[in-house]
Order: C-alpha cells, then sequence, then structure tokens
C-alpha cells in the first residue's frame, strides 16, 4: 500500500476508533493525524513535522480574536445581562400571543449574538423563563424545547467565534461572514417564533400577552441598550474600517468590563474565575485548531478530499443534488459531533466541491454554521439541548418530543439558506466586502 493511502487510512480508522472508545476530539484527531504523519514524512521527522504544523496553525492574528471574544462572553454571562435581555425581548414581542416563550426566543438570539455562546444563552435564560412559563401553565417540557431551539441561532449573529474558525479553515473574510449571518441568524428566530405561534393557536388558554407602556418599554428598552450597543460596536466599527475583526473582540472586552464594572455585576473576587474559565475554553478550541492542522497537511497528502469529490461527482453532477447531499451529511455529522470539530475537519474536504460549481466560500460557510447549529439541538451529542434540559430539569426524551416541529422548522429554513444565496450575500456585497 502506498504512503498516501495508508496515512488516510491511519488518519480516518485511529479517528473513528478513539471517538468510539470515548476519547476527546481533540485527542482523536491529535494522535491519530501524528500517527498518519510519522507515515507520511516517516518516523524521524514525523514528531517534529507535527509541531511545525500546530504551530502554523495557531500562529495567526485572526486567532487572537478568539480568547478576546470567550473572554468578553463569559463577563457578560456573568455580568446579569440576562434579565436586561430577558426584559427587552418582553418589549418586543409582548403583545405577541404567547409572549412568554416568544420573550424566550427575542431573548436567547440577543443573548446568544452579545455572548457568542449559544450554550450560555440556553442556560441564562432557560434558568429565568423557564420557572415563569410553567407558572402561566405552559408544558415543560415545551418551554424547555423552545429555549433549546432559539439559543443556536446567536452562532450566526456576530461575534461569532465559529465563523472565525471557519474564517481560518477556508480563507474567508471575517467581516464578510460577520455581516453574512445577519438575516439567516433572523430567519432562524423567526422560524422558532412561528412554531410557538402555532403552538398558542392551538391552545387558547395559552394566549396571553404582556401589554408594555410606552413609557415603560423606552425605560426597559434603555436599560438594555448598554447590552445591545455591543453587536453594533463590533459590527459599526469593522464595516468603517476603524478596526479589524481581531481588534474588535479586544474592544469587546474593554467594553463589556466597562459595562459590568458601571454597573456594578461583577466583583474583583468573580476576575480570577472569569480568567480561569474563558481561558479553559479557549485552550480547548485552540489545541484543536492546532491539531487541526496536523489533520489537513495528511488530508491533503492522502488526497483523501479528491477521493469524496470525485465518489461524490460520481454519485450525480447535479449541483442541487450535491449540496443536499453535503447538507443531509452534516447534519448526521452534527448529530454526533461539535461544531468546532465539524468546521475543521469538513471544510478542507467540502468546500472545493461546492466552488468547483460556483457556490461561494461565505455563502457555504452560513450554510454549515446553519446546518451545524441544528446539529447542537439534536441527540445523542446536542450540546445545547443536554444544557437546556438540564437547566429545565426535564428529561430529555420529553423535550426531544416537543422538539421535534422546531427541527422541522430549521430544516425547512436550511433548505432555504442553502439555494437563496442572496440571503447570505445580500448584506456582505451592499458593503463591499465580497472579493
Amino acid at each position: 500500500m502506498e504512503a498516501a493511502a495508508l496515512a488516510g487510512l491511519v488518519l480516518v480508522v485511529g479517528i473513528a476508533v478513539l471517538l468510539l472508545i470515548g476519547a476527546p476530539i481533540s485527542v482523536g484527531v491529535g494522535l491519530s493525524s501524528t500517527l498518519a504523519m510519522f507515515v507520511v514524512v516517516g518516523f524521524d521527522n514525523g514528531a517534529l513535522t507535527a509541531a511545525q504544523q500546530m504551530f502554523r496553525g495557531s500562529n495567526s492574528f485572526a486567532l487572537l480574536a478568539i480568547p478576546f471574544f470567550v473572554l468578553a462572553g463569559v463577563i457578560m454571562s456573568q455580568g446579569g445581562i440576562a434579565l436586561q435581555l430577558i426584559n427587552a425581548g418582553k418589549v418586543l414581542v409582548g403583545r405577541v400571543p404567547g409572549s412568554l416563550p416568544q420573550t424566550t426566543v427575542a431573548a436567547n438570539t440577543l443573548f446568544g449574538a452579545v455572548s457568542g455562546s449559544s450554550i450560555a444563552a440556553a442556560a441564562a435564560i432557560g434558568t429565568t423563563m423557564g420557572p415563569l412559563e410553567a407558572k402561566e401553565g405552559y408544558d415543560r417540557n415545551f418551554s424547555a424545547a423552545v429555549n433549546v431551539a432559539s439559543a443556536p441561532g446567536g452562532m450566526l449573529v456576530p461575534p461569532s467565534n465559529l465563523m472565525i474558525v471557519y474564517s481560518l479553515v477556508s480563507g474567508s473574510s471575517v467581516a464578510a461572514l460577520f455581516v453574512a449571518g445577519y438575516l439567516p441568524g433572523l430567519l432562524w428566530a423567526v422560524a422558532c417564533s412561528a412554531v410557538v405561534y402555532l403552538y398558542v393557536r392551538r391552545r387558547p388558554e395559552l394566549r396571553e400577552t404582556q401589554r408594555i407602556g410606552l413609557r415603560e418599554g423606552a425605560r426597559v428598552l434603555l436599560i438594555a441598550l448598554p447590552s445591545l450597543l455591543l453587536i453594533a460596536v463590533v459590527i459599526v466599527g469593522i464595516l468603517a474600517g476603524f478596526f479589524t475583526a481581531t481588534e474588535s473582540a479586544a474592544i469587546a472586552v474593554f467594553y463589556s468590563a466597562i459595562q459590568s464594572a458601571f454597573y456594578r455585576t461583577i466583583k474583583l473576587s468573580d476576575i480570577p474565575g472569569i480568567l480561569l474559565e474563558s481561558t479553559k475554553i479557549t485552550a480547548v478550541v485552540m489545541f484543536l485548531i492546532a491539531v487541526s492542522t496536523i489533520m489537513g497537511f495528511v488530508l491533503s497528502f492522502s488526497k483523501i478530499p479528491e477521493l469524496v469529490a470525485d465518489t461524490m461527482f460520481g454519485f450525480s453532477e447535479n449541483p442541487v443534488v450535491l449540496l443536499l447531499l453535503i447538507a443531509v451529511i452534516l447534519l448526521i455529522v452534527g448529530c454526533f459531533m461539535d461544531a468546532t470539530p465539524a468546521v475543521l475537519i469538513f471544510t478542507p474536504i467540502f468546500l472545493p466541491i461546492v466552488t468547483s460549481f460556483g457556490v461561494d466560500p461565505v455563502h457555504f460557510g452560513i450554510m454549515m454554521i446553519f446546518n451545524l447549529s441544528i446539529g447542537t439541538i439534536t441527540p445523542p451529542v446536542g450540546t445545547v439541548l443536554f444544557v437546556g434540559a438540564k437547566v429545565s430539569g426535564q428529561p430529555i426524551e420529553g423535550v426531544v418530543r416537543q422538539l421535534l416541529p422546531f427541527l422541522v422548522a430549521l430544516v425547512i429554513c436550511l433548505i432555504v439558506v442553502i439555494f437563496t444565496p442572496g440571503l447570505s450575500l445580500w448584506l456582505p456585497e451592499l458593503f463591499g466586502l465580497m472579493t
């Protein structure tokens, strides 16, 4: 067996075996890729080459944005902004039937966008909104399902670490990806809101509304305005050329720290814990990026992407069929793998295929992130699903049953995102971010 084929076999089988025995994804990718590297360059230079690839993969100015955005997200998650955004959500959707679950959708979208973490959104919003909805007679499993379904929408709205990771692998513009995510992120929220509306329409006893006066509404929005302004500061600053995406991450940390100090929501004694938590999250992501660079080297040498492309083109040369096939594969992958490693592993494989028939890398990035975001709420490995079920105190099985209509709606939206490129590309083109 020639070296390229053997390296590919070692990589694929190694990752599969290590994941099956319960090894962390970073260990599975790193160990298998290093073993495959020995096949590629020999035992004398394998370890050195693997280390060089890890350094090359993590030695990127753009990646500095990740620890800063993570730190900003942890500060805001622990800084008490969830209640501010819930109150803002009540103002925005309080007059809509089913206002409490509609508020959950709005608050999750806002919190996810501000913090950049769907898991933090599900935990913070679910903890507050679940008991409120239960008092109004909502099924607890349904309340948990609303929280779980709406939380990942914030991954599509900047700041998003997943977009930064994809831009590193694909070479796409971070600014273009940030702007491209707004409309698909809004579509995600609208889909969840529509399912809630249909649910309460069949249950007249749940058609409660919360009529908030103009003065009170203005007061609530004014209190929440500093948190919401973070989104505007990041994206307007990038579009206006005041700073890069990486610099915007540092500004986000400064902004969130000043805000927390002003409102006195974080004490000095909280700072070590915040720094430790953000360091843990950053270390996991950065190590995964580093070992994925070794895997990328092996993939390129063993020509696995070309093999996958030939197989798929042998199945069909119709772009519509191929896009649907890739979407199905990513949906299945998302059920078993977290979004970040999935982006690192499958972008080098699928991106050359879709670009060969004219799909823009930015559009594919949004499609991929939308796709994998659905995976975060599907069993057996859906992280947001497990967090949402845990904070609600409900069994996974009950939440999943109520989650099914949301999954159907989101898959329909995914198809819309895939076959409506303008939904992703219109805003980047409008602001001249497409190259």
